[in-house]
């Protein structure tokens, strides 16, 4: 699959990285330099390149937002038609200071992304782990139990995309139905940053939920942290 990077930060840089390694083709682009995007071309290996957003999105099988949300109008700018592309969001409708949603509740950002963008194709997806556990996953993306990751979106052939990403770094996906529904992942988000920065074991943090059968009872969902 080929795969543009629009944001080549934390998230963005790291999931390339790791797009690349699991054998996508990958465009690197929109960083404060040239010389970072070549370098985390090199860093991820001969299924990478650095490019422009425009070259990044062009050619794309899929397109993974990763800009913070002042920048969005900026990146898309850079990009051109977007019409019928898959859009993996993982941008949250973040303030400047990165304290609270600017939008939430009664929409949400991957909705909002949606009305700007309305022929392309949104999923929601990656925005619900910290950048820090995603080379500890995908190296242990062997074993049997896989921290799970949510999205959601409209139109099916998307999310089969989204999540043959996810299952390649190393993530069970969990589908979690129409793209309405990150009104919820989006705040869930933030529950998942406080516990990576706030809490006492460090931003290496992952979720995975379980469906068990207990004697007697309904189907149940475990969620583990």
């Amino acid at each position: 699959m080929r795969v543009g990077i629009l944001g080549s930060g934390l998230m963005g840089g790291k999931l390339g990285t790791l797009f690349a390694r699991a054998g996508h083709e990958v465009v690197f682009s929109y960083a404060r330099s040239r010389k970072k995007l070549e370098g985390l071309a090199r860093d991820a290996g001969g299924n990478a390149r650095a490019g422009t957003p425009g070259e990044a999105a062009r050619e794309a099988d899929a397109v993974l937002l990763a800009v913070h949300w002042s920048r969005m109008d900026d990146v898309l700018k850079q990009a051109g038609d977007l019409p019928g592309k898959v859009i993996v969001t993982c941008s949250l409708p973040l303030n400047a200071a990165n304290t609270e949603l600017v939008i939430a509740h009664t929409l949400s950002g991957a909705e909002e992304l949606a009305k700007t963008l309305p022929k392309a194709r949104v999923v929601s997806a990656f925005h619900t782990v910290p950048s820090e556990v995603l080379f500890g996953v995908y190296e242990a993306r062997r074993k049997a139990s896989r921290p799970s990751l949510v999205y959601c979106g409209e139109d099916k052939k998307a999310k089969a995309v989204a999540s043959e990403l996810i299952r390649g770094v190393g993530f069970d996906p969990v589908d979690a139905g129409p793209l309405q529904i990150a009104r919820y992942t989006e705040p869930f988000a933030l529950l998942v940053a406080q516990l990576a920065y706030e809490g006492t074991g460090g931003p290496e943090l992952a979720y995975r939920f379980e469906r068990f059968r207990s004697r007697g009872s309904e189907n149940r969902i475990v969620v583990k942290v």
